[in-house]
């Protein structure tokens, strides 16, 4: 449960569902749906499913998990790989429109919450 609550606490604390911000930046937030070679669905909280585009230039970065609030030596958040982005995992994404399409810049994530035995 606790773990639950962290988890949640990190995606209240990094932005809303769907939300326009930095001037034509978009960012969404929510649980990954799919995953192919150049696109991503994310699962918002209102229950929306949301594509982006990933691109070459597409940063990837691994969100280090606290534990009660507290940040411990090697909690940094880290560079990471497309490749390590899996279904499930908690995702905040800044975006760009292109047309009509959301192209990914960075995708910050954490994996989900274990759940307890």
């Amino acid at each position: 449960m606790r773990t639950r609550m962290l988890a949640l606490g990190l995606l209240v604390a990094l932005g809303g569902g769907l939300a326009v911000a930095h001037g034509s930046k978009v960012h969404i937030r929510g649980t990954v749906e799919k995953i192919s070679t150049d696109s991503l669905q994310v699962r918002t909280p209102d229950g929306k499913t949301v594509e982006l585009k990933l691109a070459a230039s597409t940063v990837y970065v691994l969100h280090a998990n606290e534990k009660a609030g507290v940040r411990r030596p090697g909690d940094e958040d880290r560079p990471a790989k497309g490749s390590d982005l899996a279904v499930g995992d908690l995702v905040v994404i800044h975006a760009t429109p292109k047309g009509s399409a959301l192209e990914a810049d960075e995708v910050k994530f954490s994996l989900p919450p274990k759940p307890k035995s």
